[in-house]
């Protein structure tokens, strides 16, 4: 579901004004209504000059949410659904691909947790260097701090490929680097548009063969910490948002979601991953990854998995 603000061209009864209204209340989506009490903002909307149309705006929102929510399903039907639509994308990395008895597996969110410098943004980069080029995928990578490597993903894709591309097999190569695009993502609330754009984009991708397989943020933490130090619910809320737009998309359209986050200081020392104990619950796949500066050799260890015990780990390198 899509930010207030970009519903207003389609329902202009969620004008400047109700949106303002709402963001005094830390909703900025439609996502956000559904952990608010909306008795107790349609009491406040009465105590507004402008109170019938405020009104009539939270109505129009609860007829969004009502024709967009997706109908129940029974085991069977979420069986049948995993084992044909929810297929495992492989990261190019053998030892967190064995790890996690494949790789990434559609439909759900995997966030990967480590340190600065411990090599997350490589993960990622091969990752979407290998759906591009073995699974002939489209990936969406959402760069927050001016870390994509165009060139370092040439080196993996020729890596994958085996060979270097002669003139014969460049319009091979530029086939793949086209099918992976950036955006650079600053703030919390780009994100939210780009996602928006993303999801009413998929049907004409699907027409043009062109489906969206993997989708990066590297790293949600960047864009989520700067709202959570002194904004209260606010932040919290917004980081709700977030975590259930990003699994909602996958699981709706079949896509991968990667993640990362950074680590904090936590007890005796001991790191643990940013965010807090709200977000700990959204990812459905939580790695930790660590690594020696003095050498190429990464470990990555389980903290979440919704099929295996947490604490399996194994090594691997760049």
């Amino acid at each position: 579901m899509a930010p207030l603000k970009a519903l207003e061209a389609e329902y202009r009864i969620l004008d400047p004004n109700f949106q303002a209204f709402c963001a005094s209340h830390g909703i900025f989506s439609v996502e956000d209504f559904l952990i608010h009490d909306l008795y107790e903002l349609a009491a406040f909307a009465e105590q507004q000059p402008t109170s019938e149309k405020l009104k009539q705006g939270i109505t129009q929102v609860l007829s969004i949410m009502d024709t967009q929510h997706q109908p129940w399903l029974n085991g069977m039907e979420l069986l049948d659904d995993a084992l044909h639509n929810k297929h495992v994308l492989s990261t190019g990395c053998e030892g967190i691909d064995l790890l996690l008895g494949g790789g990434l597996r559609e439909g759900q969110l995997t966030e990967l947790v480590g340190p600065s410098s411990c090599g997350k943004t490589q993960v990622c980069l091969l990752a979407a260097s290998n759906v591009a080029t073995k699974h002939m995928g489209n990936v969406v990578y959402l760069d927050t701090g001016n870390s994509f490597s165009p060139q370092r993903i040439a080196q993996f894709v020729g890596h994958i490929a085996g060979h270097a591309f002669d003139e014969a097999g460049k319009g091979i190569f530029q086939r793949i680097m086209n099918s992976i695009v950036c955006h650079s993502v600053f703030d919390i609330f780009t994100m939210f548009n780009v996602l928006h754009r993303l999801v009413i984009n998929f049907p004409s991708q699907l027409q043009k063969g062109g489906q969206v397989r993997l989708l990066i943020v590297d790293s949600i933490s960047s864009l989520i910490t700067p709202i959570l130090g002194n904004s209260g619910s606010q932040g919290r809320a917004l980081m709700i948002s977030a975590g259930y737009m990003l699994k909602k998309l996958a699981h709706e359209h079949n896509v991968a979601v990667l993640v990362t986050n950074h680590t904090v200081g936590g007890e005796r020392g001991i790191p643990k991953p940013a965010l807090g104990q709200t977000w700990k619950s959204i990812p459905h796949v939580r790695l930790l990854l660590s690594g020696d500066h003095g050498n190429n050799v990464r470990s990555i260890s389980v903290l979440r998995h919704p099929s295996m015990a947490s604490g399996k780990a194994a090594k691997f390198s760049i």
